[in-house]
């Protein structure tokens, strides 16, 4: 691990935002009670995604073309230095702790990592421009999306093989498992497929809008968020019927989000270099000025949520 310079310590009694600015190699730190960014940090090219580290102990932030992953306090965004490694684009903990997986977008593969090592267990070539994943709650399977391919991989952590490739429709992206299915969502066009783990068929598509792009489950799991990123819209789904019961209209192209302890969330507008804050009860939202193409989100906050953390699942 190399190791950063010095910077300004941030108080631990702050709750923070991190915004990843794929566009200009940045992290923004935003004051979440004062909506200002308090601090910008330098990373490599491109940082764009987000791992918490099992014991909670650190942040990983990829940065995809810089092959590097920034370790951060995850309480007050104080640099710990940055990990080498090979194109980390999305990334995620099984859930027994035992692997780091990570999908290489650029390089199109997916690597299988030790978790407490971080040695190469196991790469796989499984088709163009891996992108977002999820597992299944037993840790077996690994559920990836390929943007370049139209498709997602199953992977079977056990035998380190691939289990089943489905094609699901144009550049998907998104991935959650959720009540004992696969949700994928088709960002080249404008649903949600539900998959079944098993075989990989699809069960039935969602309309949600335009650009469907990522899936977000709240702590209550009373709702699933849908960013539709080209509609510039949130769709909020029933956790079991899938349908949709209300649309947030969202301009600037909506990403990753985060959810704060008081319902508020924070949303990642990728084409307005902004963060926007939503009330989900009145639809009213401010925007928070951040870097170029604000991608993942990772609020400190999080850290009072109970069980796993992941980017999708919060």
């Amino acid at each position: 691990m190399a190791l950063l310079g010095p910077r300004v310590s941030l108080a631990a009694s702050s709750s923070l935002a991190m915004v990843m600015n794929s566009g200009e190699a940045s992290i923004s730190v935003i004051d979440m009670d004062k909506h200002q960014v308090i601090d910008t940090i330098p990373t490599y090219r491109e940082p764009s995604h987000w791992a918490l580290t099992p014991d909670r102990s650190k942040l990983y932030i990829s940065d995809a073309s810089g092959n590097a992953l920034f370790v951060f306090n995850p309480v007050t965004a104080a640099p710990l230095g940055h990990i080498r490694i090979a194109d980390p684009y999305q990334l995620g903990y099984t859930p027994d702790q035992k692997y780091l997986v990570v999908n290489a977008l650029r390089l199109n593969h997916v690597d299988v990592y030790d978790s407490a090592t971080l040695k190469l267990v196991k790469r796989f070539s499984p088709g163009s421009m891996p992108s977002h994943l999820d597992f299944s709650p037993d840790s077996r399977y690994s559920f990836n999306s390929m943007q370049g391919g139209d498709t997602v991989v199953c992977f079977d952590l056990a035998t380190m093989a691939i289990r089943w490739t489905a094609h699901v429709g144009d550049t998907p992206a998104g991935v959650l498992w959720h009540n004992g299915k696969v949700l994928v969502a088709v960002m080249g066009e404008n649903f949600v497929a539900e998959l079944d783990p098993v075989s990989g068929l699809i069960n039935r598509r969602v309309v949600t809008g335009n650009g469907a792009h990522n899936i977000f489950l709240p702590p209550d799991r009373s709702v699933l968020y849908v960013s539709n990123r080209l509609e510039g819209s949130l769709s909020v789904l029933d956790p079991v019927s899938l349908e949709v019961r209300r649309t947030y209209t969202l301009p600037g192209g909506p990403d990753d989000i985060g959810i704060a302890p008081d319902g508020k969330l924070w949303i990642a507008l990728r084409f307005a270099e902004a963060v926007a804050v939503l009330d989900p009860a009145s639809g009213d939202y401010i925007s928070i000025p951040v870097g170029r193409s604000p991608h993942g989100i990772f609020l400190s906050t999080e850290l009072q949520q109970k069980g796993r953390l992941t980017a999708e699942v919060l």
